[in-house]
């Protein structure tokens, strides 16, 4: 068993104990995710830390869209309880990048990029290449990619 399976195993028991019911939900949804992933595909098999980080990321941005789909439906109670989902999902997350620490990556990687011939919007995928394995798990796909584009455009 990976060991951030093994914490959030820990985590849902003394979550469990303390009649937490946010923290203990959040953790049975998130656990049974990693349940599904392990099992999934042509063998069961043990996630890496890694995988089971990309299961977690994966759960956190669907509570954060979730949250905001219902905040604009008007369910604001339902929202609330979406956002402290991701919040708490965020925890077992590393630390993302700061804008400034993102776009640095990203600059560079623009320069390396160019320096191989790549240029325009059309270095996009070139750029991306570099960009993605040096910020996995730091920062949003979303975030890398809208960096990218200002900086490849302007």
């Amino acid at each position: 068993m990976t060991t951030l399976k093994s914490k959030l195993k820990e985590d849902l028991h003394t979550a469990m104990k303390a009649r937490d019911e946010l923290t203990s939900s959040t953790l049975r949804l998130t656990l049974t995710a990693i349940t599904k992933e392990e099992v999934s595909g042509t063998s069961a098999r043990e996630l890496s830390d890694d995988e089971v980080l990309k299961v977690i990321a994966k759960e956190a941005k669907k509570r954060r869209e979730a949250a905001e789909a219902f905040a604009q439906g008007g369910r604001t109670e339902q929202a609330e309880r979406e956002k402290a989902e991701g919040e708490l999902l965020d925890g077992y997350l590393p630390k993302q990048l700061s804008d400034e620490e993102l776009n640095a990556i990203v600059a560079s990687a623009v320069e390396e990029a160019k320096a191989a011939g790549a240029e325009g919007p059309r270095a996009m995928g070139a750029v991306m290449k570099i960009v993605n394995p040096k910020v996995a798990g730091l920062a949003e796909g979303g975030r890398v990619a809208g960096a990218v584009k200002r900086l490849l455009a302007g």
